[in-house]
């Protein structure tokens, strides 16, 4: 009896190792990641606006077609992304993943708060190079920070009606993904 205990323990553990392994290690090796399969539709820095899904056939795998749906693949390594999103009549989301899919960041229009969403997205070492200034607050300056070089940002608005997708469809396509270029400190 023990030594069937043991071999189950044994299995169950040695079958939870393959299984973490396989998790941390699949997103790394996956060559038709969000990333991937927008290369070459989207260009770097840029706001890009996505197809709406047909039955046959959608840009990204899940798309709802009561959204409007645009895509901005950044890369912080000139420097920091100032991104403008005007908000829709109904709603507005925006969220950030990094190159390999981890969700980091995500606001809506109504935890903004404004009719225009604007944010600046840079890396921790780009944020401890800002100067202080001290007419500027934190309340006046939205600023994500982005846990790797390149990633994929996320633009979703609202249709609530058919009718209204092309209202949602020019709202996101007004965003902007604009790069900053950042001065280096004198030392």
């Amino acid at each position: 009896m023990i030594r069937w205990l043991l071999l189950f323990l044994g299995g169950a553990l040695l079958g939870g190792i393959v299984h973490l392994a396989t998790v941390i290690i699949m997103p790394r090796t996956a060559t038709q990641d969000a990333y991937s399969r927008l290369t070459p539709v989207a260009p770097l820095n840029t706001v890009t606006v996505l197809a709406a899904p047909t039955p046959d056939a959608a840009p990204m795998p899940f798309m709802d077609p009561a959204f409007a749906s645009a895509v901005c693949r950044y890369d912080l390594s000139q420097g920091s992304l100032k991104l403008t999103v005007p908000v829709s009549l109904a709603y507005t989301s925006i969220s950030f993943y990094t190159r390999y899919d981890v969700a980091y960041y995500a606001i809506n229009d109504r935890a903004a708060g404004r009719r225009v969403i604007e944010l600046e997205l840079m890396t921790v070492e780009q944020h401890n190079n800002l100067p202080e200034d001290e007419e500027i607050t934190a309340a006046d300056r939205l600023i994500v920070e982005s846990p790797t070089l390149t990633g994929l940002i996320a633009i979703r608005a609202l249709a609530p009606e058919p009718g209204l997708l092309p209202m949602a469809q020019s709202a996101i396509g007004a965003a902007r993904c604009v790069q900053q270029n950042d001065a280096k400190p004198s030392r």
